[in-house]
This record gives C-alpha cells, sequence and structure tokens, in this order.
C-alpha cells in the first residue's frame, strides 16, 4: 500500500475527564458560546492536550486552538485532526489458517495491526474490511497486537464469541489450558555480566524482569524493565532457548508465558541483549527517549502457536521463518 493521505480523525475526550471541566462545564450551563471564547480556556485545554500527548508542545496544541480544529461539542473537547500522510506498508500476506471462523494469517513486518500513532488506515483491520467485506461468513478481526516490525501468526475471528474466547486464551499462558507462543528473534552478543553468556546451543534460561510504565520524552510514558517494588509494575515471564550464535548475532527462540507489551524486547534487553537492530530497548531495558515503539529495524518473528480446542484437541500453528531467522 502507497503512502496516501487519509481523511483525519476527529479525537474526542469527556469534559468529566479533563481538569478543565468546571471552567468550560459552567460556561455551557450559564449559555454561553464556548467556541467562540475558547481562547478563555486556552491554557487549560492546551495544558492538557499537551499531558495528553506529549509528542506535541503547548506551543503546538495553541497553534491547533488558533486554526480551529479544537473545538468544544457538548460533553466533550473534540480535536479535528486534519488529514496527514501516512507511510507506505506491506497490504500482502499469506493465509495459514481458515475455518470460515478462525483466520491465522502470517503478518509481514512493517504493517501495523490496529489504528495508532500515525496509522489510521493503513493498518490490518482496515485491509481485512477491504478484503472481507462481501464475505458471507462475516468480517475476521484481530483477537491481538503485534509490534508493527514483528512478523508471524496473528490470529483474527469472524464471530465476537470466538474473539473473546481466543482472547482469553491468550492471556492465559501459564494455565495448562492457556496458549503457547514461540517467536524466533536476533539478539546482539550479550554485554559483558550478561547471564545469556552462560548459555551454549540447546540451553536455556528464564528472564523473569517485571515490566511497568516509565517517563518517556515523546510519549510521557512508556513500558519498561521495572523493579518489582515500582508500583503497577506486572510480572513477566518468557523462556529464552540459544538455538545458535551467527556473525550478525544470536539466534534464539522465545516462549513466553505472560503477554506484557513488548515483553521479548524488554526482556532480551534487560538480559543485556537487545534485538539486533532495535532502535527503542537499549541495555538494561529502559527505553531511548527519542525513538518511538512503532520504530522499526529489529528481527522478530512469531514463529508457532498452540491452541487448545474445546473438543480436547490441539490446533498447531506454524509461521515459515524468514530467512535471517533460520539456523
Amino acid at each position: 500500500m502507497k503512502a496516501a493521505y487519509n481523511q483525519g480523525h476527529t479525537y474526542r475526550d469527556r469534559l468529566t475527564h479533563l481538569g478543565i471541566k468546571n471552567g468550560i462545564e459552567n460556561g455551557i450551563n450559564n449559555h454561553i458560546n464556548i467556541n467562540n471564547n475558547l481562547g478563555a480556556y486556552a491554557d487549560l485545554i492546551c495544558n492538557f492536550y499537551a499531558n495528553r500527548w506529549p509528542h506535541s508542545s503547548i506551543k503546538d496544541w495553541q497553534q491547533r486552538l488558533s486554526n480551529g480544529e479544537i473545538r468544544c461539542n457538548g460533553s466533550y473537547l473534540e480535536w479535528r485532526r486534519p488529514p496527514w500522510l501516512e507511510e507506505a506498508v506491506p497490504d500482502k500476506w499469506d493465509v495459514i489458517y481458515d475455518n470460515n471462523d478462525l483466520l491465522v494469517i502470517n503478518k509481514p513486518s512493517g504493517l501495523p495491526v490496529l489504528p495508532a500513532g500515525g496509522f489510521l488506515e493503513h493498518t490490518l483491520l482496515e485491509l481485512l474490511k477491504k478484503q472481507y467485506r462481501a464475505d458471507p461468513q462475516g468480517l475476521p478481526k484481530p483477537v491481538h497486537r503485534l509490534g508493527r516490525f514483528t512478523s508471524g501468526l496473528l490470529v483474527c475471528a469472524r464471530s465476537s464469541e470466538s474473539r473473546a474466547w481466543l482472547s482469553a486464551l491468550l492471556r492465559n499462558h501459564q494455565s495448562a489450558n492457556g496458549c503457547i507462543k514461540i517467536y524466533r528473534a536476533l539478539l546482539q552478543q550479550p554485554a559483558e555480566g550478561s547471564p545469556l553468556l552462560q548459555l551454549k546451543p540447546g540451553n536455556e534460561c528464564q528472564l523473569n524482569t517485571p515490566i511497568g510504565l516509565r517517563p518517556h520524552g515523546r510519549l510521557g510514558t512508556i513500558w519498561a524493565a521495572a523493579s518489582p517494588e515500582q508500583k503497577g509494575a506486572l510480572p513477566a515471564f518468557s523462556q529464552l532457548k540459544l538455538i545458535e550464535t551467527q556473525a550478525a548475532g544470536w539466534l534464539v527462540q522465545l516462549t513466553i508465558a505472560t503477554g506484557r507489551p513488548h515483553q521479548i524486547r524488554i526482556h532480551c534487553a534487560a538480559a543485556g541483549a537487545p534485538l539486533v537492530g532495535d532502535p527503542l530497548y537499549k541495555l538494561g531495558g529502559l527505553a531511548c527517549d527519542q525513538a518511538l515503539p512503532g520504530d522499526g529495524g529489529y528481527q522478530l518473528h512469531a514463529h508457532q502457536l498452540q491452541i487448545p480446542l474445546a473438543n480436547g484437541e490441539q490446533l498447531n500453528l506454524e509461521a515459515p521463518l524468514p530467512k535471517i531467522l533460520q539456523a
């Protein structure tokens, strides 16, 4: 899919969610035309948006307010973002499994799953809508996410019942009745002192660094390695197996027992071996302030998935490995 402008988007926030509720809502209740007098609330509005989306400065929000992009609509504050150019993305994939309800594809690296960041229409969700709009079986929708530059198995379902069932299974890795998700990744040579240096091909170790929200210069907060004492830190467990060492890096297999955001990238970086080419997560598992989760360059592939079925059988799925991740 070539780079193209989208139709723009309106972001809506309830006034009850804002620190500016009382000032604006009092004006509404007193029958004041707020949209003719938004300048009186400029500091409140621009401070709210600058905290909500730290990628833009207060000055940027002041300009958007001046341009008429921000309006009050009843009990909502709206930012009517003008159309913007979305990057080119791959729009072809192989179907791994389809039983007219479940659809499992081999997602290409570079394709976002859901709208986020700079992507609104150049996403797997929108492509599925176009490709399956006339399908009598219904529209398949993603059950879970993969990072934009993570390739491999992605599960979709047509019925809401199957989506709910699969979503619970995919979250329930640690249960005997949960799914088993296996990834391949290419890591940097582990840094001095890394526990991974003790591994030989075929050896395994567990990575269990907690994951929590940490400050980030462009996003405000981001998921990263955390201490067990950090408020809101989530337990996270990955099993790493060394397949072989190569000139390009260490080829590893990872089985995740929890599904935290960016878990594999964070765990490997925290263990002293960030993914080769990962611009975001550095040694120690913390995030670089100038990089974003959707930035590419790393090699990570959702290779195998085992799904226990209601009839007691097991669905075993596998997405072919990219050449760089083959042993």
